[in-house]
């Protein structure tokens, strides 16, 4: 039977190659230089808003069952919905899905959804009864 080359693992000559022995810092300033305590950082451009959208709660034709539905988004792909779809469904603890072009949340969660809408850029308006 032969026998296996074992590697040593307590640090030894085994491990001590180092794969960036060879790259040096020549031309980077060095590591410990901040900037001025009293430079202000540049401002950021003010987010545009991304339009309104209409929350709505219904129970019609769903068995008593209350839905909250986001509706009314312009300019926006189905990838970026069901994202905003997820976001919703963790921050609701609840499920939902993207219909027809608009977001459903189970449950009354108007509240939530429009936190997360306005945190999007978005202009939330509750619509409806």
């Amino acid at each position: 039977m032969s026998e296996r080359k074992r590697i040593p693992t307590d640090g030894g000559p085994g491990l001590s190659h180092h794969p960036f022995a060879a790259l040096f810092s020549a031309g980077l300033p060095p590591a410990t230089e901040h900037l001025p305590t009293d430079s202000v950082p540049p401002a950021k451009p003010a987010q545009k808003n991304r339009g309104r959208v209409d929350i709505i709660r219904q129970t019609a034709g769903r068995g008593g069952k209350t839905v909250t539905v986001v509706k009314g988004f312009i300019g926006i792909g189905l990838p970026e919905k069901e994202q905003l779809a997820k976001a919703m469904q963790r921050a609701c603890g609840t499920g939902g899905t993207v219909k027809n072009g608009q977001i459903e949340i189970q449950g009354d969660k108007r509240a939530e959804v429009a936190r997360i809408l306005t945190e999007a850029n978005f202009r939330p308006v509750f619509a409806g009864g």
